[in-house]
């Protein structure tokens, strides 16, 4: 019997893109180390995939519903919309991608993410990709540890296995309203 215990997370990566109209869609990849291919063999029998992936949704929806999310100091709530089970070329390397949703009311000017969670001791390694639009400039990051900021726009967000996480991130950045045409005289 194959056993799920047997099975070990080895590397995170995120992808958060940010809309003007305030859609936060983030983008979340498990490999894993599977030695005895589970979730290989899931694949072959519809049930057991399906009931598979609702568990990882649930428990995924779970750790989102304990997390504090706010976007301009108002809580907003993350729903997983989606998930994908893959390989990375060998049966022992699966991949998980989860596809989660939220919303928060952006304005001109400065701008606030703000994440509480339960602090922790990383097992595995990742690196977290926020993306926003050219109209938008990320301003300040908390903590300041393990970023690069690309083009004003773009943050890159890395941690590493046994590093504590204290449970608490904020990124702060400006949108910056559309340039207005001068009428021309006629």
């Amino acid at each position: 019997m194959k056993n799920l215990k047997n099975i070990t997370p080895i590397y995170g990566q995120g992808f958060f893109t940010v809309s003007n109209d305030g859609l936060f869609t983030q983008i979340i990849v498990f490999d894993y180390y599977d030695p005895e291919h589970y979730y290989l063999s899931i694949l072959e029998d519809e049930d057991k995939y399906e009931d598979e992936m609702q568990r990882l949704i649930d428990n995924m929806q779970g750790f989102l519903n304990e997390e504090e999310i706010l976007i301009n100091g108002i809580q907003v709530q993350p729903v997983v919309v989606a998930i994908n089970l893959e390989h990375r070329g060998e049966p022992e390397n699966p991949i998980i991608t989860f596809i989660i949703n939220f919303k928060g009311a952006l304005k001109y000017g400065m701008n606030t993410f703000e994440n509480h969670y339960e602090p922790e001791i990383l097992d595995y390694d990742y690196t977290v990709y926020w993306i926003f639009p050219p109209n938008m400039k990320i301003v300040k990051v908390e903590p300041e540890y393990n970023i690069d900021i690309l083009n004003n726009n773009i943050l890159i967000i890395s941690g590493h296995k046994g590093e504590k996480v204290d449970g608490f991130e904020r990124i702060m950045f400006k949108i910056n309203k559309p340039r207005t045409k001068k009428k021309l005289p006629i």
